[in-house]
């Protein structure tokens, strides 16, 4: 067993531990939220809200996690789900590997579980794409298991409380605030416990304007009682996103549909549908620049965005000369940044390799589209207007 003493951590007597616990339990039974996924201990239902809630706000977490559940009910039903309504359904959540591993994890329960959820800690962490923290808030909320969840909220509260000399954004020193739950956790009620303390970090003890005096266990705080919140929880500031920079081309034909291609690699917003995307060095100032000025500063010797692409999409594009707002999108290691460009064809019937459609606007809600496809869009249609 960890000795917390070496990281200069001294637990409380067992009296007070249980007094922290009632205290914690009584404010969380007086001010619990009224969420859906509070409504039930099915696993399925409680792992689907723990995955959408990695980065998302509740709020914007509800319609998701209900529709959701409608199109895929059961475990069964998100195994064999199709990629295009899989990616349709977590379309603006973000971060798409997860609901990727969330289709292998319930292809593994088919197969290995007989289709029945996992009902031990061991069970529900060999499943891809769960971690500790989720396998321990599933065991826990779904089947009353005293194993500890524990993410960035409740390292916050526990860093406070014991004033912890640690940093919470290194996964080497998860461990610590893992032991520290192991005993703090109520063995009678550990779900709630959880669930007390994730709602305790993301409110009254939130990242941004915290109001502790409001905490209902503030009597065991060290940090709040030494005057030290401010310097708890310790984390380093996490590195800027590396910037790209893209060429977004909006191709129309006589019809009034719009090409668009399926992102067939590997790695990021891999399956989603999107207007051709042409990387390049950079824009050549701060002002958003049109295709043409980026065109204009190319090599003699290098092939401009549009050339590049009519040579490997097979068409002549009349190139139309019009500004757009610049679009910009921050994934977790990268920012894109985006300037379009609209074109004109006659001749339809050619286009690249791979999967690639002509499609009406109306037509749109059928794919997937991913955030900064949908801000492309946003971006077109409001320049069109204008």
């Amino acid at each position: 067993m960890l000795d917390l003493k070496e990281y200069g951590i001294e637990m409380w007597e067992a009296n007070k531990i249980a007094s922290f616990r009632e205290k914690l339990l009584t404010w969380y039974d007086e001010n619990k939220r009224d969420l859906p996924w509070r409504r039930t201990n099915n696993p399925y239902h409680i792992w689907v809200s723990e995955i959408m809630l990695q980065q998302t706000r509740v709020d914007t977490v509800i319609p998701y996690y209900e529709r959701f559940l409608d199109w895929f009910p059961t475990v069964a039903d998100l195994a064999q789900a199709p990629e295009d309504r899989l990616l349709k359904a977590w379309e603006g959540l973000g971060y798409y590997s997860r609901v990727r591993n969330m289709q292998k994890a319930a292809q593994q329960i088919m197969t290995d579980f007989a289709g029945k959820f996992p009902d031990s800690y061991e069970g529900i962490a060999s499943l891809k794409g769960i971690g500790p923290y989720t396998a321990g808030a599933i065991a826990s909320i779904a089947f009353g298991l005293a194993e500890p969840a524990v993410d960035g909220n409740v390292m916050r509260v526990l860093s406070r409380l014991f004033e912890v000399d640690l940093d919470i954004g290194q996964p080497s020193n998860r461990k610590v605030f893992q032991a520290m739950m192991e005993i703090l956790i109520d063995p009678d009620r550990p779900g709630d416990f959880n669930q007390a303390l994730m709602d305790l970090g993301s409110d009254i003890e939130a990242p941004v304007n915290p109001h502790p005096e409001d905490n209902p266990v503030k009597e065991f705080s060290a940090a709040y009682l030494h005057g030290t919140m401010d310097k708890y929880p310790i984390k380093a500031p996490k590195k800027k996103p590396v910037p790209v920079y893209l060429q977004g081309l909006i191709i129309e034909n006589e019809q009034g549909q719009f090409l668009l291609e399926k992102n067939e690699a590997d790695g990021l917003l891999s399956g989603f549908w999107h207007f051709p995307l042409i990387e390049i060095e950079e824009f050549q100032t701060e002002n958003q620049m049109s295709l043409f000025e980026v065109a204009e500063n190319q090599s003699s010797l290098d092939l401009s965005p549009q050339e590049s692409f009519e040579q490997d999409y097979d068409l002549i594009v009349n190139w139309q000369q019009q500004s757009f707002p610049k679009v910009q999108h921050v994934f977790s290691h990268r920012k894109w940044h985006i300037q379009l460009a609209y074109g004109r064809v006659k001749n339809s019937q050619h286009a690249a390799d791979g999967e690639v459609l002509w499609l009406h606007p109306e037509d749109f809600g059928n794919y997937p589209f991913a955030k900064p496809q949908q801000k492309m869009w946003e971006a077109f249609q409001e320049a069109r207007n204008e």
